[in-house]
């Protein structure tokens, strides 16, 4: 599904990892949480944090600057949870920053820069020029791809 839709703007939830500004579509945006306790999984990839248990539904927690590979910085009083909905699954996203929510007129958006040897590349859907701000939209089909985000259980013994 592209986040392209039907009319002349996207309504879209600013956030922030590092100096960057990221975008994702409102409409995959739940709620915005400040950080809970995290109990953490065994036998998870390094860059789910682990589970929440937000008004009682349990929340699995991706880390987006583990994600995207980018170095660990402690929380903030400004750091937050994106609670975002995809293909019937919640996930919360660990965000440095939400800034704001805005209108990004569609012919603003332009498709992935080649940037090579960035893993978060892989996770873009697009650009978008703003005045002097550049929002780098993220694909939530790829960040939150089914396939790595399942528990791997520990053999023991090998």
């Amino acid at each position: 599904m592209s986040i392209l839709a039907d009319s002349d703007t996207v309504k879209v939830i600013v956030f922030q990892i590092k100096e960057k500004e990221y975008a994702i579509p409102v409409h995959q945006v739940r709620a915005i949480e400040k950080v809970l306790y995290i109990t953490r999984v065994p036998g998870t990839v390094p860059f789910v944090k682990g589970v929440i248990n937000l008004r009682g539904v349990v929340t699995p927690i991706i880390d987006l600057r583990s994600r995207f590979d980018i170095e660990d910085a402690e929380y903030t009083e400004s750091t937050r949870i994106i609670i975002v909905s995809l293909l019937d699954m919640e996930v919360g996203l660990i965000v440095d920053a939400a800034n704001d929510v805005i209108d990004i007129p569609v012919q603003s958006i332009e498709p992935q820069p080649e940037v090579v040897g960035t893993i978060e590349a892989e996770y873009i859907n697009g650009v978008a020029k703003i005045d002097k701000r550049l929002l780098i939209l993220v694909n939530l089909e790829k960040v939150l791809n089914p396939k790595e985000l399942t528990i791997t259980p520990r053999i023991e013994g090998v």
